[in-house]
């Protein structure tokens, strides 16, 4: 499992985009920039078959145990808790654990669509 160091220039960038001020700590949906590497890893390989340029995301949900910040490596873990299929689109949901070290920081549920 990769490793990924969070960079203080990092947060900048991603609360300028969303017009965040205080870059003191990250913002909470900052995870899903670590989440969506790995969501793509698992759902794209041969044996799942998710058209990544077919999906949509659907909804989001964090709980959040701490704030993120500069100098936090993540290890994350994704895992498909549901997959199934509705008026010719696949729903996916996708659970994402962010740890350092041994602390859980983040987990997060993805609903995803691929449009059918």
């Amino acid at each position: 499992m990769e490793e990924v160091t969070v960079t203080q220039s990092q947060i900048d960038a991603f609360a300028d985009v969303i017009g965040e001020t205080d870059t003191s700590v990250a913002p909470p949906t900052f995870s899903i920039r670590i989440s969506l590497s790995q969501y793509e890893s698992i759902l794209t390989q041969p044996e799942i078959g998710v058209d990544w340029t077919r999906l949509v995301h659907g909804d989001q949900k964090f709980e959040i145990f701490r704030p993120i910040v500069a100098g936090d490596v993540f290890t994350c873990s994704a895992t498909i808790e549901t997959l199934r299929v509705a008026a010719g689109n696949e729903i996916v949901s996708v659970r994402s654990d962010l740890h350092n070290g041994s602390e859980l920081v983040v987990t997060s549920w993805s609903t995803l669509v691929v449009r059918g």
